[in-house]
């Protein structure tokens, strides 16, 4: 099963590909506030070099979090949108292991179908200013 991972809960943002366990290519860049521009080429400069295209994904792991709330609202929606989009089942964790969990859950069959976000602390939202 060709797996594509996505963490995004900090200024150094990954992505990895992995088949079944095994390493495919994983990289980390600082990405801190060029995320959604440069997320999308990280993730096809990782499938280049593995002989791989969108097509041959076949499931995603995403890290849920804690973490930044932009970083993790950017990463978990490319997550989402890939999903949906190529009909990929996905999975999210927030734990150390989160990689190694992920793929075998996605293995054994899991689908959360929508990965949703965990910040460690409430949302802080301010009130607009009139």
């Amino acid at each position: 099963m060709i797996i594509l991972t996505i963490r995004t809960d900090k200024p150094e943002a990954e992505v990895g590909l992995f088949d079944n366990e095994h390493t495919l290519g994983y990289t980390k860049w600082q990405a801190h506030r060029e995320l959604s521009a440069t997320i999308h080429h990280k993730i096809e400069a990782l499938l280049r070099p593995a002989q791989k295209t969108w097509s041959d994904l076949e499931g995603i792991v995403a890290f849920r979090g804690p973490g930044s709330f932009t970083g993790l609202r950017i990463g978990l929606s490319v997550a989402n949108a890939l999903s949906y989009a190529l009909q990929l089942p996905i999975v999210a964790s927030g734990d150390p292991d989160w990689i190694k969990n992920g793929c075998v859950r996605l293995i054994k069959g899991d689908n959360e179908q929508l990965a949703l976000p965990e910040y460690g602390a409430p949302v802080h939202i301010t009130e607009p200013k009139h």
